[in-house]
């Protein structure tokens, strides 16, 4: 096949009149460039590379996107990506105006559903196929789930719908790679991996397909044995026996680098009047040596140089210092953790699939016995936290903002209601960048601080992160610890750790005519806004770190907010429902009477794109500029006023 041909193609159609093996060079191709694109760009990597051909034969035998096309989460569709239109625009992915790291209705009509949390592949799909036996029944609806995200029991949830339904035209494409972003954990995976390692299966399906290629066995046998094994799978394979349970038709194991399986596979799936499960193994990372040794390290990346399989970082001068290496709120959580639970055995790490994302992988190494992995579901890993307090443990359930929002039912139910001593640490509080919509922590404030007995805390720094995690395990309920995405401003750490009275804030620094209020690390720009206004526009600033959401420094408010002209409030938070919301509910409700309304700064009431965390703060007007231009703009007319 020409390069040219290669090099054109940009939609689905193109492939669908293509021989098996034009579509190996494609998908070689394809593999190649994604490669090199992502190299210079960055972005999700291992999961697309190990998808490649799935995608490939994806295309090409289903009428895209006449057929619907659901993946789950998206880390794996950048390939996708790439024969949908968008191929000479995948430099662009993750930065500001450019491709979405996931899947995007308003991007592409090919991009069907659009999500960024795992699980819900199946139950879009679902509900898709059920809506177009109405309007349009020849059409296919296929998801492309991995064996990580089936640990969810959405997942399951949707199976178990479409089972009932049986559903004509339902293809899941189940890609197991034995992998979600870690190293994939619980029963199933034990399950998939003795079904395809099977000592005997094996080596009798490796025997046949050497003996056909060979020209011992003649094709046409060669073809009815398979035949034959993939009709009697049920009573030998145990994901067979599990999907065909839930009312589907199991195809598989297939090669998932395979073209020539993956299209008869396919096509044998669009013959059934069922819904069909075709099971696809895979190696993540596959056709880049570094990302297939390490697909946890190279799951997500940064540029990289594609020789040296090094990642690319900030280069020094020679003879210049090497710059200070700042600390990570991930790494100080987890190393503090790692502390305390070493006195204390009742302390129990819990992670939902992201141990390298929340710091529990360390804590896994050090204290094994005390981390818990309950895979993809949130749900599960909040009710199962509330079970451990019951008996006198004391769980921490390290949770990325986003993410917790799967478990709202379970943190009021089964938590606060009962009143229950659980630690939600709760990782990428505020924006987190080029993730984009699917993974901003700005909604945690206004959903937590509204359940009863909750307390919810966000430290200025670092430093005061160790105290309040120490804090969090000393209070006798339900606490919230929220921190950010990225690194601290390397202040110096406290040798012993202390109890912060809670519900109490404290002034950082004291000013005559603004006040700002600010929660968790936005007290970093309120003191550099401070500082400007001091310096430029001879303004003075009182700055309060105000340590909690939930329950407010009532008595310190009550102080301070009426003794200044301009009063903001400063969170990297949805400004609904948020901490400022919090500020302004108190003020009204005690009837303080106030010089000037209380100007909130936080995120609008849109969702927010990717971008940096600095471009986030500004489009949304509560960086460091927009603080400063406010107070110096509203002191002007104070001034006139007067």
């Amino acid at each position: 096949m020409a390069d040219k041909r290669i090099d054109s193609l940009t939609l689905p159609d193109d492939l669908r009149g293509l021989s098996l093996n034009e579509l190996e060079e494609v998908a070689e191709e394809l593999r190649n460039e994604l490669i090199d694109t992502v190299s210079r760009s960055g972005g999700h990597f291992a999961s697309s590379l190990g998808a490649t051909e799935i995608t490939v034969a994806l295309h090409h035998v289903f009428n895209t996107p006449h057929d619907r096309l659901v993946w789950d989460v998206g880390h794996q569709a950048y390939i996708h990506k790439m024969v949908t239109g968008r191929r000479e625009r995948m430099g662009s992915i993750r930065t500001v105006r450019g491709l979405s790291g996931f899947l995007k209705r308003t991007e592409s009509p090919h991009d069907a559903f659009g999500a960024g949390h795992a699980g819900t592949s199946i139950s879009a799909a679902v509900g898709m196929r059920h809506a177009l036996d109405r309007v349009s029944p020849e059409r296919y609806v296929v998801a492309v789930i991995g064996d990580g995200s089936l640990t969810s029991g959405m997942a399951f949830e949707a199976l178990n719908h479409a089972g009932d339904l049986r559903l004509k035209n339902l293809v899941v494409v189940l890609n197991d790679n034995e992998m979600s972003i870690s190293k994939n954990v619980g029963a199933l995976s034990w399950l998939f991996s003795r079904a395809v390692t099977g000592e005997t299966s094996s080596r009798a399906r490796n025997t046949l397909k050497s003996l056909h290629k060979r020209g011992l066995v003649p094709d046409l046998i060669y073809k009815a044995i398979d035949r034959a094994e993939e009709a009697t799978q049920g009573f030998f394979s145990s994901p067979a026996m599990l999907f065909e349970a839930f009312g589907f038709r199991y195809i598989g194991p297939v090669d998932g680098h395979s073209i020539p399986e993956l299209v008869q596979a396919l096509e044998n799936a669009k013959r059934q009047d069922i819904p069909v499960l075709v099971h696809c193994r895979t190696v993540k990372g596959k056709g880049y040596e570094p990302a297939e040794e390490d697909p946890i390290l190279w799951h997500g990346v940064v540029p990289f140089d594609r020789q040296k399989g090094e990642f690319k970082g900030v280069s020094v001068p020679a003879n210049s210092p090497a710059p200070k290496k700042l600390p990570s709120y991930t790494n100080v959580f987890a190393d503090t953790l790692i502390g305390l639970a070493a006195k204390d055995p009742k302390i129990i790490g819990i992670t939902a699939a992201m141990p390298s994302g929340t710091g529990l992988d360390k804590l896994q190494q050090a204290i094994p016995s005390q981390f818990v992995d309950v895979g993809i579901c949130e749900q599960h890993a909040v009710t199962y936290a509330a079970g451990l307090a019951c008996e006198g443990m004391r769980p921490v359930a390290a949770i990325y903002s986003t993410f917790l929002q799967r478990g709202y039912d379970q943190v009021v139910h089964d938590v606060c209601i009962q009143n229950l001593p659980v630690t939600f640490a709760i990782d990428r509080g505020g924006v987190v960048g080029n993730d984009g919509e699917t993974h901003q922590g700005v909604f945690d404030i206004a959903y937590l601080r509204a359940i009863p007995n909750m307390t919810v805390m966000s430290p200025k720094d670092e430093n005061e992160l160790r105290h309040m995690l120490f804090t969090s395990l000393s209070h006798n309920g339900p606490a919230a610890l929220r921190y950010p995405r990225g690194n601290g401003i390397g202040v110096p750490m406290d040798g012993e750790l202390v109890r912060l009275p809670i519900g109490k804030g404290e002034v950082l620094r004291r000013g005559e005519h603004a006040l700002i209020v600010a929660f968790g690390p936005m007290v970093q720009n309120a003191l550099q806004a401070a500082d400007i206004l001091a310096s430029e526009h001879s303004l003075t600033t009182t700055v309060i770190n105000a340590r909690f959401a939930k329950p407010l420094d009532t008595e310190l408010l009550a102080a301070e907010l009426p003794r200044h002209s301009i009063v903001c409030t400063l969170e990297d938070h949805a400004v609904a429902g948020g901490f400022g919301s919090a500020v302004l509910e108190f003020a009204n409700d005690s009837g303080l009477s106030l010089k000037a309304p209380i100007q909130r700064f936080g995120v609008g009431d849109s969702f927010v794109p990717h971008a940096s965390q600095g471009e986030q703060h500004a489009m949304h007007g509560y960086d460091t500029k927009s603080l400063v231009h406010f107070i110096q703009a509203s002191a002007q007319t104070t001034r006139k006023v007067a």
